[in-house]
């Protein structure tokens, strides 16, 4: 057992691994979560999203390497180019570079089968091999939990800050609290919490209903001194724009224009 407390501390190792001699990220914005099923992914689209109707260049890594969401949310099957030099992301409708699994593979169904080293290599590639081209931000979705993949870019890439995706229920404050101190331990700045599927505002009445019941995610902000940054409703456009991979075209802003004034 003090075996497992001792890799479960950190380490003054140095793991970092540089870009693309032809990259320049300027920024590297982590989006994680305690727990799958909490719109991580929705949230790491959004804020591209937002980030580039705003003027930057906007990029999204995906790290969720056995359950990547990203090239459908926005419509992408073009599988990234390569001139020998190296790897080079494919974009979206509006220009945000894309870099996945999925976008790799002979078909968006086909499953990823690997133990955790390979996943943690495939994603370093991501950002070693990858050419990157005058990136503003990039957004990583990772993967949920604090395992390999987690522990890979907090120590590999120069993660700038994280935004953590909650949900309301009770049960995901201790998750949450899980990622909140990894992301301490390892010395990454937690940029503040965002919670989906807040409420649901019934079109026909106006009223707010709390599907999942009072939020909490005031209450682990205040816990952890952190910043509760915006709450994202459960609307059917949202479900509805990621089925048909026409994220880019939701209206985003109201909801997360308080993150993004922050990301600025």
């Amino acid at each position: 057992m003090s075996d497992l407390c001792d890799q479960n501390s950190s380490s003054s190792t140095d793991f970092s691994v540089q870009p693309h001699e032809l990259s320049n990220v300027k920024k590297v914005i982590a989006v994680v979560s305690g727990k799958g099923g909490v719109g991580k992914s929705l949230v790491t689209s959004l804020l591209a999203v937002v980030m580039s109707r705003k003027g930057y260049h906007a990029a999204v890594l995906d790290a969720d390497v056995t359950g990547p969401s990203i090239p459908k949310v926005f419509g992408v099957k073009e599988t990234p180019a390569s001139d020998g030099t190296g790897l080079y992301p494919s974009k979206s409708k509006t220009g945000i570079d894309i870099m996945s699994m999925n976008l790799l593979l002979p078909g968006d169904t086909e499953p990823v089968i690997w133990r955790g080293p390979i996943i943690s290599g495939a994603v370093k590639q991501f950002w070693t091999d990858v050419i990157w081209t005058d990136v503003d931000f990039m957004f990583v979705d990772m993967p949920p939990g604090t395992g390999d993949v987690p522990l890979t870019v907090f120590q590999s890439i120069p993660v700038d800050g994280i935004i953590v995706v909650t949900s309301p229920q009770e049960l995901v404050s201790m998750i949450v609290s899980k990622a909140v101190k990894m992301a301490e331990i390892m010395n990454v700045p937690i940029i503040g919490l965002v919670e989906n599927m807040s409420y649901f505002k019934c079109p026909d009445n106006d009223k707010v209903y709390k599907i999942f019941g009072d939020s909490h995610i005031d209450e682990i902000a205040q816990q952890h001194n952190l910043k509760v940054l915006a709450k994202l409703p459960i609307d059917p456009a949202i479900a509805d724009a990621c089925d048909r991979g026409l994220i880019e075209e939701l209206d985003a802003a109201a909801w997360l224009e308080p993150v993004a004034q922050i990301l600025e």
